[in-house]
C-alpha cells in the first residue's frame, strides 16, 4: 500500500554541556514535544511510562533545566483548556512511588488511564509514543519528564503527515487504553479492529522526506500482539539475521537475563544473534551501552563476553563493546536523581533503522509492553534525506566521542 508524502526527523536530546567535535544537525526532543502539542487541533494520545514534567517532581530544589518540562505540561493542559482538544493518557498506576503531581494537575483536562501491567503481566507500560490528530506521530526513548529534555541522551523520530502509520499506532494505544479499564484481562483474541496488516513479512510502503521506505511498528509482550503485529522481539531479532555488513546497536541496558524475577534466568536470545551474525555471516557488530551510578556489575560480564569476539583473524568480523559516560560538570548535575546517561535505545544496520522504547533484557521484551519502529531504505541511497544515514551518522558521532571508551 502506498500512501502519500509524508515527513521525518530523528529527534534527540543532548544533555546540558555535552559537546562533540562533529556536528549533526537533529531536532531536539522538547523542540519536537512543544511542535506536534502546538500543532494539534482535535486530538492527542499519549502512552508514557510516567509523568515527572515539573521540577518537584523528581527533586525539592529544581533549577531552571526543569522550566521545558513545565513548559510543555503547561501546553498539554493549554490544549484542553482554550482548544477543546482531546487528550488521552495511557500510563503505569505510580509504579514508581514518586511524588508527581503532573496526571492529578491533567485530571479533568484529559481523559487519564493508568494500567497495572504488574497484575497483568508482572511488568510494566514501558513505551513512549504520542500521535496528534491521527496523523503526526512521535515515538522513542523519551519519557515525560523534565530530565528526559535537558538531562539524560534521548532518541526518537518525529513522523508529520503519515495518517497510516499514525492509525496503525493508534491501533496498539487502543490495545493499552482497553487495559486500563479496571480489572482489565488480557483477552485470547483481540477485537478485529485492532488487527494490523503492516509487518516484518507486509511491511507499510511510505514516502517519506522525498524516499521510498518499508516501515512497520512492533509490540510487546506477545499477548498484546493483535493479529498481523510483529513481536518486538521478533522484529530486533529478523533485523540482526538480516544484516549483510554491519550491526551498530545504542542501548542504556543489555542484559541476556530476566533481571526482575525472584530467580534471575538466562535469556541468550539477543546475544546467539550477535554472535551468530560475527561467526556465521562476518558480519561486524558495534555495541554501544550506557555506564552510570545504577548500572549492575553484571553488564561488564556479558560486555566483556561479546569483546572477546573481537578478533577478526579467528572470526572473519568482530564484536566491538564501548560505553558510553555521560558526565556530571556541576555539582546540581550531580544531585539529581536517575540523570546524566545515555538512554538510547537503537539499532541500525547496512540495512534498516530500528527505534524502540524497550531497556534490552528480557523482562522488557516478555512481562512489559514496549513498542519499535523499524524502517528499510527502498534503493538504499546515500541520499542526505536517508533516515538510516542520519541514524548511522548519529551513532558514529556517539561512538567516536570522548565519552565512548572500551570495555
Amino acid at each position: 500500500m502506498k500512501v502519500s508524502e509524508c515527513g521525518a526527523q530523528l529527534v534527540e536530546t543532548i544533555p546540558i554541556g555535552l559537546t562533540y567535535n562533529t556536528t549533526i544537525k537533529s531536532k531536539s526532543t522538547f523542540d519536537a514535544l512543544i511542535g506536534l502539542v502546538s500543532s494539534a487541533k482535535f486530538t492527542i494520545d499519549i502512552a508514557s511510562i510516567y509523568w515527572t514534567l515539573q521540577g518537584t517532581d523528581v527533586m525539592p530544589h529544581p533549577n531552571n533545566s526543569s522550566a521545558k518540562g513545565t513548559k510543555l505540561l503547561n501546553a498539554f493542559m493549554d490544549l484542553s483548556k482554550y482548544r477543546s482538544v482531546k487528550i488521552r493518557i495511557a500510563s503505569n498506576n505510580n509504579i514508581f512511588g514518586d511524588n508527581s503531581t503532573d496526571l492529578a494537575l491533567l485530571q479533568g483536562l484529559a481523559q487519564i488511564r493508568e494500567i497495572n501491567f504488574n497484575r497483568l503481566m508482572g511488568g510494566v507500560l514501558h513505551t513512549n509514543f504520542v500521535i496528534v490528530d491521527n496523523k503526526h506521530l512521535y515515538i522513542g526513548s523519551a519519557n515525560m519528564d523534565w530530565r528526559a529534555l535537558t538531562q539524560i541522551k534521548e532518541l526518537g523520530i518525529v513522523l508529520n503527515d503519515c495518517h497510516t502509520l499514525a492509525n496503525d499506532l493508534s491501533k496498539i494505544f487502543q490495545v493499552f487504553w482497553y487495559l486500563g479499564v479496571e480489572n482489565s484481562t488480557i483477552p485470547k483474541q483481540w477485537p478485529q479492529e485492532l488487527t494490523t496488516t503492516f509487518n516484518a513479512s507486509n511491511p507499510l510502503l511510505i514516502s517519506i522526506n522525498q524516499t521510498n521506505y518499508s516501515v512497520y511498528l512492533s509490540s510487546s509482550p506477545k499477548p498484546l500482539c493483535p493479529f498481523g503485529r510483529t513481536n518486538d522481539i521478533d522484529a530486533i531479532l529478523f533485523i540482526i539475521e538480516n544484516a549483510d555488513k554491519f550491526i551498530h546497536i545504542s542501548v542504556m541496558n543489555y542484559y541476556p537475563l530476566f533481571l526482575f524475577q525472584k530467580n534471575i534466568h538466562f535469556w541468550p536470545l539477543i546475544d546467539n544473534a550477535l554472535k551468530s551474525a560475527v561467526i556465521d555471516r562476518k558480519v561486524n557488530v558495534r555495541l554501544l551501552v550506557s555506564h552510570t551510578n545504577y548500572t549492575r556489575e553484571s553488564l561488564l560480564i556479558f560486555l566483556h563476553s561479546l569483546a572477546a569476539f573481537n578478533d577478526e583473524k579467528i572470526f572473519g568480523a568482530t564484536i566491538e563493546v564501548k560505553l558510553f559516560v555521560v558526565p556530571t560538570f556541576t555539582p546540581f548535575q550531580a544531585s539529581i536523581p536517575y540523570a546524566r546517561m545515555y538512554h538510547d535505545k537503537y539499532m541500525v544496520t547496512d540495512k534498516t533503522a530500528y527505534i524502540g522504547t524497550s531497556n534490552w533484557a528480557a523482562d522488557y521484551f516478555v512481562n512489559s509492553a514496549g513498542n519499535g519502529f523499524i524502517i528499510t531504505s527502498k534503493n538504499n541511497t546515500s541520499a542526505e534525506h536517508n533516515l538510516r544515514n542520519d541514524l548511522q551518522s548519529i551513532f558514529q558521532r556517539d561512538w567516536d566521542s570522548s565519552y565512548a571508551k572500551y570495555v
